[in-house]
């Protein structure tokens, strides 16, 4: 596997948040991590980034290990974080942004990023904080896109936007997905995930509690009841 966490635990303070977390991602995979909210996913996705730094287990990626090393170390090595609240920075303009996360080896140039998502061409020189909600999201995984990511981590990337908008970010991960890319996916949208997914974990009180393949998962509607809490039909 190219990611690969074993017995991860974390902590806020004295809050004992992960409590054994262990999860894989392989190359050109797409793997969500479910769970209600306050169960440890984006704790996890924290924890692998390094922004949390884990007290115990071990995170590796293509066989070295990322415990310990700094958050910028980790992006280095190909693991891109886009967090909840997206870090755009709201002064800049979109190009600014997406200027910032540009690496020379990536494949993703600006304007490759502007030939997926053509609202930022047409946004390009307004303000981040300008932006909607939909077109934030869009600027933020650009911006990782350009930092040449061999691994892409989402959290909840779709949360509070629009359908039509979530259509257009599910389509553009799809060509992501379609050259190589793998994704580390937190979203509480089942459709989505099912969607883009290869495999499901569910995280309940910070321990994994579920793993199976997609055709698997969308069939256990068992699972979601209990879980996630949705009466799935």
């Amino acid at each position: 596997m190219m990611l690969d966490v074993r017995d991860v635990h974390g902590y806020y303070g004295k809050s004992h948040i992960l409590q054994g977390v262990t999860l894989a991602v392989g190359a050109g995979e797409t793997v969500t991590l479910l769970g209600r909210n306050g169960a440890g996913k984006s704790t996890t996705l924290k924890s692998i980034a390094g922004v949390v730094a884990p007290r115990n287990g071990a995170v590796t990626f293509d066989g070295a290990t990322l415990t310990g090393l700094a958050p910028h170390r980790i992006a280095s090595r190909g693991i891109c974080f886009v967090p909840e609240h997206r870090g755009i920075f709201r002064l800049l303009t979109v190009e600014e942004n997406l200027r910032l996360g540009a690496r020379k080896e990536s494949p993703w140039q600006l304007d490759d990023i502007y030939r997926i998502f053509p609202r930022l061409k047409e946004r390009r020189t307004n303000g981040g904080g300008q932006l909607s909600g939909g077109e934030q999201q869009m600027l933020a995984i650009g911006r990782a896109l350009m930092n040449h990511p061999r691994l892409l981590m989402l959290d909840e990337p779709v949360e509070g936007l629009a359908p039509v908008i979530v259509e257009e970010i599910v389509a553009q991960l799809k060509l992501i997905k379609a050259a190589g890319v793998a994704i580390l996916l937190v979203e509480q949208n089942l459709e989505v995930c099912t969607q883009l997914a290869d495999r499901h974990y569910i995280i309940e009180q910070g321990v994994i509690v579920y793993v199976g393949d997609n055709a698997a998962f969308a069939a256990d509607h068992s699972i979601k009841d209990r879980y996630l809490g949705v009466g799935v039909v």
